[in-house]
Formats: C-alpha cells, sequence, structure tokens
C-alpha cells in the first residue's frame, strides 16, 4: 500500500499536467471582472487564486475535497489532513501510518520552553504560539535542502516533511503555551497511544474524567481545519509561502492573521455576549425577554455576535455540529441554554429587522460556550486552539502549491490617482 507521500507524488504528477494543459489551452480566458468598489473593499468577491482543499457553498457551508463537513465532523483530524492532501479519506492502516509518523515527531525540543518562559508574562497566547513555533524553523528540512540546490519538482516534498514535523509538535507548543501563560503547573507530555486531539487536550490538563472534552476537541480541530484560500491567514500564508519562505515562516505569518480582531477572535467575543446576557438577567432569559433584548441590541446600532456570514446565507453546518454536541453532553449548563435560546429567537429577529444578508448562525456562536462549560475559560486562549486546527489547512494548501509549482503572488496595485483616470476613461 502506498504511503501518504508515494500517494501524493503521483497525484501531483498528475495534477502538474492538468494545469500545464489548461494554462496552455486556456491561459488568456478572463475568470473575474474587478470593480472599483472591489478594489477599496478588501477584493471580496474577486476570483484571484485557486485552492483545491476547500469551498464555502453559501447554502452548504464548508465543503472539504467535496465532502460537507457536517458529513465528516466525526472524523479525526489526522483523517481530515489525508483528506485535505489527497482528496481521499485513509483506511484504516493509512491512517495508522500518518497517526505513527506524527507520534515519532512529537516531542518539543527543550529550547522551545526556553523561549516561552524567557516571553513577557503578559504576553498574548498566540504571540506566544508563533514565536515558540517559529524558533523551530532552525530545523526546517525545506530550507536546508533549497540552500545546498534542489529540484523545484522537489519543494513539495520538504514542505509535506517540514509540515508533518510542524504539525506533530503543534499540540505540545500550544499546551506549553497555555500551561506556562497561565501558570497551571508542570507540562505534560505527550502520550503516543493517543491520538493528535486527544493528545493536545491531555497535555492541556483540563480535568476529563468522562472524556468528552477530548471529544469537543477532536471535534474542534476538525470543523476549523479549512476554508479555501482567500480569508487572511491561508491568503497570508499562501503568500509568504510563494517566496519559498519555509513552513515554519509562512504558518506562523498565517497566524499572526488570524489573530487580528476581524479574523479569528469572534468566538471569544460570542462567549462574552452570551455571559452578558447571562449576567443581566441573573440566568436563561425566556424566549420573550431574549427577543426584545436583540430588538433593544439591533435598535441601539449594534450586532448580534455570532449571526452573519460573508459567504453563508444559511445555519454554519459547523454551528449545527456544535450545537448537536451541546444538546448531547451538557444540556443543561445554562450558558449553552442561553446558545440556545438565541438560536430560537435570533434568526426570526433579524430577518423581520430586514437588514442582516444572512440571520443565521455561524461556527463562533456556540463553540466558546463548549470550552467554558469544560472549564476552558482563558479567552485569549481560544485563538490558539483555531490556530492549530487551521494549520491543517494552512499546510495542505501550499504542499499542493508548491508541488504545481505556483509562481510568487504578485498582484499589481494602483494608486488612486490611476483610479481615477480609469473612471475618467469610462
Amino acid at each position: 500500500m502506498a504511503s501518504l507521500k508515494e500517494k501524493l507524488a503521483a497525484q501531483i504528477q498528475a495534477m502538474r499536467e492538468d494545469v500545464a494543459a489548461l494554462v496552455k489551452a486556456h491561459g488568456d480566458k478572463p475568470v473575474a471582472q474587478v470593480t472599483v468598489s472591489q478594489i477599496y473593499g478588501g477584493l471580496r468577491g474577486v476570483n484571484a487564486m485557486v485552492c483545491d482543499t476547500s469551498m464555502v457553498d453559501p447554502d452548504k457551508g464548508l465543503i472539504i475535497r467535496d465532502h460537507p463537513i457536517g458529513e465528516i465532523a466525526n472524523r479525526l483530524p489526522e483523517e481530515i489532513w489525508y483528506l485535505l492532501l489527497t482528496g481521499e479519506l485513509p483506511d484504516a492502516e493509512a491512517l495508522r501510518e500518518v497517526q505513527a509518523e506524527w507520534a515519532a515527531h512529537a516531542q518539543i525540543p527543550p529550547y522551545v520552553i526556553n523561549v516561552l518562559r524567557a516571553m513577557p508574562r503578559d504576553s498574548h497566547p498566540m504571540a506566544m504560539l508563533s514565536v515558540g513555533v517559529l524558533s523551530m524553523e532552525c530545523e526546517s528540512l525545506f530550507r536546508k535542502h533549497y540552500e545546498e540546490g534542489m529540484k523545484k519538482t522537489d519543494y513539495w516534498i520538504w514542505m509535506y516533511e517540514d509540515s508533518v514535523r510542524l504539525l506533530a509538535r503543534l499540540p505540545g507548543v500550544a499546551a506549553a503555551v497555555y500551561r506556562t501563560r497561565f501558570d497551571k503547573g508542570d507540562l505534560i507530555p505527550p502520550d503516543p497511544k493517543l491520538d493528535w486531539a486527544a493528545n493536545y487536550a491531555r497535555m492541556l490538563g483540563v480535568p476529563d474524567p468522562t472524556g468528552e472534552f477530548a471529544n469537543l476537541m477532536r471535534l474542534y480541530l476538525t470543523l476549523h481545519c479549512d476554508h479555501e484560500g482567500g480569508n487572511v491567514s491561508a491568503y497570508t500564508c499562501h503568500t509568504v509561502s510563494s517566496a519559498l519562505s519555509d513552513m515554519y515562516y509562512a504558518v506562523t505569518a498565517g497566524w499572526n492573521g488570524l489573530a487580528g480582531p476581524l479574523h479569528g477572535l469572534a468566538n471569544q467575543e460570542c462567549l462574552h455576549f452570551v455571559l452578558d446576557i447571562k449576567k443581566k438577567f441573573g440566568g436563561v432569559p425566556t424566549d420573550d425577554q431574549l427577543k426584545q433584548f436583540t430588538w433593544d441590541r439591533l435598535n441601539s446600532g449594534q450586532v448580534v455576535p455570532g449571526y452573519g456570514h460573508a459567504v453563508l446565507r444559511a445555519t454554519d453546518p459547523r454551528f449545527t455540529c456544535f450545537r448537536e454536541f451541546g444538546l448531547r453532553v451538557c444540556p443543561n449548563d445554562e450558558v449553552f441554554r442561553i446558545v440556545d435560546a438565541l438560536f430560537r429567537v435570533v434568526p426570526g429577529v433579524l430577518k423581520e429587522h430586514g437588514k442582516a444578508k444572512n440571520p443565521w448562525p455561524n461556527v463562533d456562536a456556540g463553540s466558546g460556550a463548549l470550552l467554558y462549560h469544560f472549564g476552558l475559560t482563558e479567552f485569549s486562549y481560544y485563538t490558539v486552539l483555531f490556530a492549530v486546527s487551521r494549520a491543517m489547512g494552512l499546510t495542505a494548501q501550499n504542499i499542493l502549491n508548491r508541488g504545481l509549482g505556483l509562481a510568487i503572488s504578485r498582484p499589481n496595485s494602483l494608486t488612486t490617482a490611476e483610479v481615477k483616470a480609469l473612471i475618467a476613461k469610462g
């Protein structure tokens, strides 16, 4: 049976030939028209890059290699990474191979711990994660082989090897960030018998007598794995990698975009909102109270956190997965009950209000409440969990990009004077 790396080698050669034929036959065919509002509006809606790992359908939500996310939500993250790379879910033997390879590289170097402990005590957990992982750049096999001289067609191989090592060590680094930053005591070593997400849950040290926190980590890391190529973290990672910066540089660059309030902080903002409701009403409000509260908020010019999405026009299936988990595991938890009540009430209010393009909840509307239920209450750490998951998509996209030999990302820019001149020409 072919290993994941061998399977990729065969697929990448076929992909290269397919793309070369596509460009040769249709290279001059336009795929987008760019408007002035798009130039000044963050290029929203401009078709300008390729991403084969995933897409976001307005009605169906996230689709990973033709698999709607809701249909694969019970899969392990290791299976998802295999799917992102190959378009196929692994069989039991292939899954064991991936897990064994990651387990073999799971131990983080002592110097990473020294770096984390040397950072200021009030450092943000996302800064600590980026610095901790970036400190391992000295071990990049891609950079080593590039400096020694290698064929362009081999770039993907060493990007793959760097990705395996980065992903394998990532739960350990992320857990070390948590335990160091929040004074949780000694670090917990990885257990080679556990899967990637369960190991992460264990190394965090969050009490888990039922095993459901590990299940939540499996679900969380799978649901946040990828989200096409144009979001800030993915596009930043793509741009940095296109300059042939190794995976340590590229992934941490993407994370630094993820750390922005408009990208990766949404679930903690949603949780703050839910906790404020709990405080205001002294518990779980009635649906009528919540309806009036929502109207008052909208009439004051504020939005309802967790509702609406730039692309989706239906309930985010990832929210549905988290809600189903909550209904099974903690249906009587007051914070989760408020999340569920908001789901009953808010869409109807937003529809009646009439200004929201999408009145339905997105993934961030409920995930924070579940983390809070298990005692992970350090809000500033939540984006680290997002980053650990999204590293799967970032690495997979850029392994494939180097396999295809995509060029350095270099869009042209215009001055405002040039834009005005183009408008004047009609």
